[in-house]
């Protein structure tokens, strides 16, 4: 009996997964915990191992396709069973093994000679009104493309048209520049005859208007731009529109303040000094600014519940453990994992997480778990020279904390000015459900104790 492979979830709030790679082919064997293909969300990258011993009947998604979770996205079974039960909607249909007694499906590529003696064949013209035979894949890649199929004559059974069929005649169009073909690529244009460029070579400028977000005519990003190097086109797409989408959706489903302040970074500093020069024994030489900054979270945010919080379903959760979440810049984009019970680990404890996890994260090692279920977010861009921000929510959460560089600020002492380091602190609240006076009481709070930082160490 054929066996669907799912789309797994990876935790309560994620939706959809993209599928990076497929590691086996339709038709191919395949064991029970054999690797079919590798899966990343937003957060993680993952393997999705196969359920069933068998062969690969189908896989319904290209790679690069963002899949809802606990959709069908292959089957795995015995050659000629019958598996569209199994299809789920919007599936690709020309990633599927055919039956060893079967001629290979319709889109197998096949020489050109072939490919005429079949376009030749098919000579019956459509009956008027009725409707055009193309296979969704064709469809898209001729939109994509601004081909005119109204006339066209597919390979396919009865006429059909197919991928293949596009392709053919996407060899037959003049040559472009790659700038061109980059803005072809996005959609939205078509290719004229031919271009104003050496034998007919298309220009950007020479790309007409067509079905897509250009609606009047199509001129160069710049005037006679034709060099490729010049600009650089990038689709936004994968995991990049995921964390697009993310950020947009938090800007429109919070109301977002940002409050800062700076603080005292003398104690700061001279600490992190003294354990630069402790013994190895104590094991706290990499403890880092951003550590002492997490521990100082962890210890003055129980004293303000209302930031420690979750907003979900016009309901407020507010939690008494610190789930500390920790913002890591990585090569696939922004990863936000969390230290557990922050306040209840030592310095050494919170500073050897913070890095075990940073580490996972870069190395794409990390797990959903370790992503989810965080109730309160630090960012930290001081090591990039910034002074101040604004964070961004991480929604449900209704506070992010952003830390800035260590500048020397003015301060009247005793009628003298007197020029002392400063680090700058920056928090986004969710103005929903926390006003901000609690949120500026958190903030002073926390600069006291940036400044009397020996003293959080004995809570």
């Amino acid at each position: 009996m054929a066996t669907a492979v799912l789309m797994p979830r990876q935790g309560n709030t994620v939706e959809s997964c993209i599928i990076a790679s497929w590691k086996k082919s339709a038709g191919e064997e395949i064991s029970q915990g054999d690797i079919l293909c590798e899966i990343e969300t937003d957060k993680a990258m993952m393997e999705v191992e196969s359920p069933a011993s068998g062969t690969v009947l189908a896989l319904f998604f290209e790679a690069g396709a963002e899949v809802p979770v606990l959709t069908h996205i292959a089957v795995v079974g015995e050659p000629g069973e019958d598996i569209e039960d199994l299809r789920p909607g919007g599936a690709s249909e020309s990633r599927t093994a055919a039956p060893a007694s079967q001629p290979a499906p319709a889109d197998t590529l096949v020489s050109e000679p072939d490919v005429a003696e079949r376009q030749i064949a098919v000579t019956t013209l459509l009956p008027a009104g009725a409707r055009l035979a193309i296979s969704p894949r064709a469809r898209h890649l001729a939109e994509e493309r601004g081909l005119d199929i109204t006339n066209f004559r597919g390979t396919g059974p009865g006429g059909r048209i197919i991928e293949r069929d596009i392709q053919l005649e996407l060899t037959k169009q003049p040559p472009l520049t790659p700038l061109a073909k980059s803005m072809l690529d996005q959609g939205g244009y078509v290719i004229p005859e031919q271009g104003s460029g050496v034998r007919g070579r298309v220009m950007a400028e020479d790309l007409l208007a067509g079905p897509g977000p250009t609606d009047g005519p199509v001129s160069a990003p710049d005037a006679k731009i034709e060099a490729a190097e010049q600009v650089q086109v990038i689709p936004v797409k994968g995991i990049r529109q995921i964390i697009a989408t993310r950020m947009l959706e938090s800007l429109q489903t919070t109301a977002q303040l940002t409050l800062n302040t700076a603080a005292d970074a003398r104690t700061l500093l001279a600490y992190r000094q003294r354990l630069k020069t402790s013994s190895e024994v104590l094991g706290l030489q990499n403890v880092t600014i951003n550590d002492l900054i997490l521990l100082a979270v962890s210890r003055i945010l129980p004293q303000f519940p209302q930031l420690n919080a979750l907003f979900q379903d016009d309901t407020i959760y507010q939690y008494g453990p610190v789930h500390l979440g920790l913002a890591v810049d990585t090569p696939r984009g922004l990863m936000v994992p969390v230290i557990r019970k922050a306040q209840t680990l030592s310095l050494r404890q919170l500073a050897e997480e913070s890095r075990r996890l940073a580490s996972a994260c870069l190395e794409g090692q990390i797990t959903p778990d370790e992503l989810s279920g965080g109730t309160f977010t630090v960012t930290n861009l001081g090591s990039l020279g910034i002074e101040s921000f604004t964070p961004v929510l991480n929604p449900p959460q209704v506070g992010i904390l952003g830390v800035g560089n260590i500048n020397l600020k003015p301060i009247d002492i005793d009628d003298s000015v007197q020029f002392i380091k400063h680090i700058g602190l920056s928090l986004t609240i969710n103005h929903q459900v926390v006003d901000g006076a609690p949120a500026a009481r958190f903030l002073q709070a926390l600069a006291k104790g940036l400044a009397e930082l020996e003293l959080l160490l004995a809570i």
